[in-house]
């Protein structure tokens, strides 16, 4: 074991955790999800959402830019489109159609 994989395996819990909660037919941003986990990492957030073993019960999928731009998903960005239209969430040009009203906050 190296130092610091403690450290980095609470935080991907806490992230997992946190994007449990993001209820279906929302999207939150890596930003908002960061901040819900007191950091400001939000590429590491990142790195742990492409980490996610537990998918879909931990629906990173859900999780977008803080523009409502498709990013980063280990399964590519047609198949994270793909899931939010099952969720009734509306994208055009990989962007989340009126994102504010989908947009959950913690």
């Amino acid at each position: 074991m190296f130092l610091g994989y403690d450290k980095m395996n609470n935080f991907n819990r806490t992230t997992w955790n946190l994007t449990k909660k993001i209820p279906k037919g929302k999207v939150t941003t890596y930003k908002l999800l960061a901040e819900a986990a007191g950091t400001k990492a939000y590429r590491a957030v990142g790195q742990a959402l492409n980490k996610n073993p537990y998918a879909p019960v931990v629906p990173c999928h859900r999780v977008v830019d803080s523009k409502g731009y498709l990013h980063g998903f280990a399964h590519g960005l047609k198949k994270k489109a793909e899931l939010l239209r099952k969720e009734g969430i509306k994208i055009k040009n990989n962007k989340i159609v009126d994102f504010e009203k989908v947009l959950f906050r913690f």
